[in-house]
C-alpha cells in the first residue's frame, strides 16, 4: 500500500472542493455582492430622502414622526395632499411607467423563478419614483416592497455585464434584496434571512456568504448616514409569568384571524377596483381623497406609520384608539394598494400587528390583572405574529422584530406567537400575500418546483426541429397525426403523449398550421424535465 505524504493528502482533499468552489463562481459572486450591497444601500438612502422631501412640501417636515405636524395642518391640506399625490401618480403610471403599476416583492419572486427575466432597471426606478410620491403624499403603505424591487433590478443590471450561471444570477438577485431590507430597516440579519426565506426559498450555503456580504454593506452605509438607531426604542419589557404562555398562544390565534382578514381585505378591495371601469389617472386621485378623509379622524394611518406603531409599543394609545386603528389602517392600506399607489405591506403588517397585540394585552390585563404582562409586550408579539403570517416569512420576520426593537428577551413568547399565527393562517388561507399575488398571475410556486416547471416549460425548449435541408414532404402534416403547438406547456405535452400512447407528436408551424417544424418526443420531454428538476435540487442544496 502506497502512503501519501501530508502535502499530497491535503491536496487530494482540498483540490476537489476548490474546483467546486470555482465552478459555483464564488469569487466573482463575493465581489459582485459587495458592489451590489453598496449600490443598493445608496439607492435606499436616496429613496428615504425622497419620501421625506415630498412630505416636506405639505407638512414642513421630512421626519417619519408626523402626527404633530398633521394635527397642526388644516383639514383641507390633509385631504388635498394625498389627492394631488394621487393625480401625479396616476399621470406617471399612464404616460411613463409601462406596466401601469408599481412593482414590489412578488415581482422579484417571479423574476427569481424565471432566472431573472422581467426585472428592468428603469422599471425599478419608475416603481421607486411612484412610491416616493405616494408615501410622501401620505399614502398608507410600507417602503420596503419597491426598494426591494429596485435592489433586485440593480443586481439584475449588474448580472448582465458578467457571464454568470442561472444559479449565480438568482443569488445576486437575493443579494440586492438583502441589502435593500437591511438598509431600509437597519436589520442586517433579517435582510439575510428574508432573502433566503422569501426570495430564494432555500438556505443553500453557496448563496449564504454573498448574501451576508451584501446585507452587511447595505447596513454599514445606511448606519453611516442615518446612525445606528433601532426603528423602535422600547422599554425593557419582561414576561411576568410563564403561566402567560396560554395567553401568548391565544394571541397567536387572534393574530392569525387578523392577518387573514387583513389579506382578504386587500384582495377584496383589489378585486373591486379591477372591476370598476375608470381612467387609470383617476384611480389614485379617488384613493388619495378617501385616504385623506380617513386621516381627518385617524392621522396615524398616513405614510409608513412608524410613529403610531411606536406609540403602541410604548403603551401610549388607549383601547378604543388601538381597536380603531386596526380597522382604519387596514382600510387605508387596502385603498392605497387598490388605487395603484406605490408601497409595500411589511410596515402596515407590523402596524396592524402592534395594534392587535396592544388591544389583546389591555383586555388580558383587565381579565387577569395580577398575571398579565404590560400590553406593550403584547404589542411587540402581535407585531411579529401578524407580519409573519401575512408575509409567510416567520423566521426573517421574527428576526426583524428582534432587530427593530432590540427585544431579544422575549424570544420564547415571540416564537410561540409567530408560529401559531403562521400555522393557523396557512390552515385558513393556505398562502402568503406574495404567493396570492403570484397565483393571480398564474404562477404557482408554493406547490413545488415540479408543479411550476410543467406549467412554465414550453414545447419550444425540448422539441426536435426538422433539419434545415428537410424535404418538402417532411414538412407536410401527415393525415391524422397528433399535433401540438410550439408554445404549449410541458403539462399539455405530457397529457398529449398519454393520449397517443407515447408516440411522437408533430409540432406545428405558428404561421402555417398545415406544416410542421419538428417533432416532440416523450423521452426528450421527460429528460428535459428531469434535468431541470436535478439542477433545481442541486442549486437548493449546494
Amino acid at each position: 500500500m502506497r502512503w501519501l505524504n501530508p502535502l499530497q493528502l491535503s491536496k487530494s482533499w482540498i483540490e476537489p472542493n476548490w474546483r467546486v468552489y470555482l465552478s459555483t463562481q464564488q469569487p466573482k459572486l463575493w465581489f459582485l455582492a459587495i458592489v451590489i450591497g453598496m449600490l443598493v444601500s445608496c439607492a435606499a438612502i436616496v429613496f428615504r430622502l425622497g419620501i421625506g422631501a415630498v412630505q416636506w412640501l405639505w407638512l414642513g417636515t421630512n421626519s417619519e414622526s408626523i402626527l404633530t405636524a398633521v394635527q397642526n395642518t388644516p383639514a383641507w391640506v390633509v385631504i388635498l395632499a394625498p389627492t394631488i399625490g394621487g393625480l401625479v401618480v396616476g399621470l406617471f403610471l399612464e404616460y411613463v411607467h409601462p406596466i401601469k403599476r408599481a412593482e414590489a416583492v412578488a415581482d422579484v419572486i417571479e423574476a427569481r423563478a424565471h432566472g431573472g427575466k422581467g426585472l428592468r432597471f428603469w422599471q425599478g426606478l419608475d416603481s421607486a419614483a411612484v412610491t416616493i410620491i405616494s408615501l410622501g403624499a401620505g399614502a398608507s403603505a410600507g417602503r420596503e416592497g419597491p426598494i426591494v424591487h429596485l435592489g433586485a433590478s440593480l443586481a439584475k443590471m449588474l448580472c448582465e455585464a458578467f457571464s454568470l450561471t442561472p444559479a449565480s444570477k438568482k443569488t445576486l438577485l437575493a443579494c440586492g434584496v438583502a441589502s435593500a431590507v437591511s438598509a431600509s430597516f437597519n436589520a442586517p440579519i433579517a435582510g439575510v434571512l428574508f432573502a433566503h426565506e422569501v426570495i430564494l426559498g432555500h438556505y443553500a450555503l453557496t448563496a449564504f456568504v454573498p448574501i451576508v456580504l451584501a446585507s452587511a454593506m447595505g447596513t454599514m452605509l445606511s448606519r453611516l448616514y442615518f446612525g445606528d438607531i433601532a426603528a423602535f426604542d422600547i422599554p425593557a419589557y419582561q414576561i411576568t409569568s410563564y403561566w402567560e404562555m396560554p395567553a401568548f398562544a391565544l394571541l397567536g390565534l387572534t393574530c392569525a384571524f387578523v392577518a387573514v382578514l387583513f389579506q382578504f381585505t386587500l384582495m377584496g378591495t383589489d378585486w373591486v377596483a379591477r372591476h370598476v371601469k375608470m381612467p387609470l389617472p383617476l384611480r389614485p386621485v379617488i384613493g388619495g381623497f378617501l385616504i385623506g378623509c380617513i386621516a381627518l379622524y385617524y392621522p396615524e394611518i398616513l405614510g409608513v406609520g412608524y410613529e403610531a406603531t411606536d406609540k403602541a409599543l410604548h403603551q401610549q394609545l388607549p383601547l378604543a384608539m388601538l381597536f380603531g386603528l386596526i380597522i382604519a389602517k387596514t382600510a387605508a392600506t387596502a385603498i392605497t394598494l387598490a388605487s395603484r399607489f406605490g408601497g409595500g405591506i411589511f410596515s402596515p403588517s407590523l402596524y396592524v400587528g402592534a395594534m392587535t397585540g396592544g388591544t389583546f394585552g389591555l383586555i388580558a390585563a383587565q381579565v387577569f390583572p395580577d398575571m398579565a404582562s404590560s400590553h406593550g409586550l403584547y404589542a411587540i408579539l402581535g407585531m411579529g405574529a401578524v407580519a409573519a403570517a401575512v408575509l409567510g416569512a416567520p423566521v426573517s420576520t421574527t428576526m426583524i422584530v428582534f432587530e427593530l426593537t432590540g427585544g431579544y428577551a422575549l424570544s420564547i413568547a415571540l416564537l410561540l406567537t409567530v408560529s401559531i399565527a403562521t400555522g393557523i393562517t396557512l390552515a385558513l388561507h393556505g398562502r402568503s400575500y406574495f404567493h396570492w399575488q403570484l397565483e393571480m398571475r398564474g404562477i404557482f410556486l408554493q406547490e413545488g418546483a415540479h408543479k411550476f416547471l410543467v406549467k412554465e416549460v414550453k414545447v419550444a425548449q425540448f422539441y426536435k426541429p426538422l433539419p434545415e435541408n428537410a424535404k418538402e414532404e417532411q414538412q407536410l402534416l401527415p393525415q391524422g397525426a397528433p399535433t401540438i403547438r410550439l408554445m404549449d406547456t410541458l403539462e399539455k405535452a405530457l397529457k398529449a403523449f398519454d393520449a397517443v400512447g407515447g408516440e411522437d407528436i408533430a409540432v406545428l408551424d405558428p404561421e402555417d398550421k398545415g406544416r410542421i417544424i419538428g417533432w416532440a418526443q416523450q423521452v426528450q420531454a421527460l429528460r428535459y424535465f428531469n434535468d431541470k428538476l436535478i439542477s433545481t435540487n442541486v442549486e437548493e442544496h449546494r
